[in-house]
């Protein structure tokens, strides 16, 4: 049986106060997601100055994870059970250590834009990975398939990515292992809400802390101003506000509404990066950015349609 959707944004109660109107807090929480999420793509370049790839991963999740820990046991919330620690370890790590480990490797050689809009390929492979668990694509999900996986490869044709292959495929395994964890995780015993978010964050940061001790990176010895704010905003705006306003998007809007951010990160991403860092983005990438996103939709319509 499907789920009710969630009641439309006109419905809140009359006694509610404005400012927790869903009136209100729908149209931010969206924007929080549409540019946080899509600038933190530059905010990684820019920390990037200073800052070692996995290690700055590290110290992003696991001060984010800790804060939010922490603030939801002094508001009484219960810890993950065992079961759900070992669950959110290994979503974590998929998710964060490998997927956002390796965006954070990849912008080293490859524009912060590409990054975003190879990122931007995820529910293509998510859509690949469901047929592991029978949820067969629908012809539609299957043309959506094909478009969007030649515009992959229209991307990675492009002279920004033949340019620096090591992180055009550490851009695509990030995607992948995203999209797999995300599939996987959907069938676990999770921890509820925001516990769910705070135990992955330090998950995730933990094995990036492991990857990168075997790399031997070290903490910055004098960073730059920079990218020490590029650092304060990953961790307060990237990881705490975006993900807090992705969580109330999931459960007072429909599913597709959630995530709509897919279409809007990868161009506000590129924006960013050719206006305040002089990042080229050739008409190659235009139009791999676009048969990607037309195959990301397609997919999410048919997904609606199976569900009708």
């Amino acid at each position: 049986m499907n789920k009710p959707d969630p009641p439309a944004i006109d419905q809140a109660p009359a006694s509610m106060p404005v400012w927790q109107s869903p009136g209100l807090l729908v149209p931010l929480a969206l924007l929080a997601v549409y540019i946080i999420w899509g600038s933190t793509y530059f905010a990684i370049r820019v920390a990037l100055e200073s800052w070692p790839p996995f290690l700055l991963g590290a110290v992003r999740f696991l001060i984010a994870g800790t804060l939010l820990y922490a603030w939801l046991r002094l508001r009484g919330s219960a810890p993950p059970t065992r079961h759900q620690w070992f669950n959110a370890a290994v979503t974590g790590t998929l998710l964060l250590g490998v997927g956002n480990g390796l965006v954070c490797f990849a912008e080293q050689t490859v524009a912060s834009g590409l990054a975003a809009i190879a990122v931007a390929s995820m529910p293509l492979f998510a859509a690949a990975f469901g047929a592991m668990y029978r949820d067969w694509p629908s012809r539609l999900e299957w043309l959506g398939l094909a478009i969007g996986f030649a515009g992959v490869i229209l991307l990675n044709m492009g002279a920004g990515m033949t340019g620096a292959p090591i992180g055009a495929i550490a851009l695509i395994v990030a995607a992948t292992a995203w999209a797999f964890g995300s599939v996987w995780s959907r069938r676990r015993d999770m921890p509820p809400a925001s516990m769910n978010t705070a135990a992955q964050m330090i998950s995730g940061g933990t094995a990036l802390s492991v990857v990168a001790i075997l790399m031997g990176e070290r903490l910055p010895h004098d960073p730059t101003t920079p990218a020490l704010l590029a650092m304060l905003y990953l961790i307060v705006f990237g990881s705490l506000i975006a993900f807090t306003a992705y969580l109330y998007l999931l459960r007072n809007v429909r599913a597709v509404l959630a995530t709509s951010y897919a279409y809007v990160n990868p161009p506000v991403a590129v924006l960013l990066g050719v206006l305040f860092i002089g990042e080229v983005v050739r008409g190659s990438d235009l139009i791999a950015m676009a048969v990607i996103l037309v195959g990301v939709a397609m997919i999410t319509l048919g997904k609606v349609k199976k569900r009708e």
